[in-house]
């Protein structure tokens, strides 16, 4: 199975790299743009026979591959892996 995580600054959390991305898409001629936030995509392929599995995916998620202190994650799906 194949899953997908997404990791991300929480909003409240000031994002400098995204700041900075937004500033130079802004002088490169794209004023329109207001806001970046930059994070980490995941694509993880398991085996989904385990026991439990789930639940120790999204505890590593939450301890291992984010930050909950500053980070969110969300899983955006599952797909069976070909």
């Amino acid at each position: 199975m194949k899953m997908k995580v997404l990791v991300t600054p929480k909003a409240a959390v000031l994002d400098p790299q995204g700041a900075a991305v937004r500033d130079a898409m802004q002088h490169l001629g794209m004023p329109e743009v207001r806001s970046v936030r930059i994070g980490k995509f995941l694509e993880i392929e398991i085996e989904d026979n385990a026991p439990d599995w789930e639940t120790r995916f999204n505890g590593l998620c939450r301890d291992l591959l984010s930050n909950p202190v500053i980070e969110d994650y969300q899983v955006q799906g599952m797909e069976k892996a070909k």
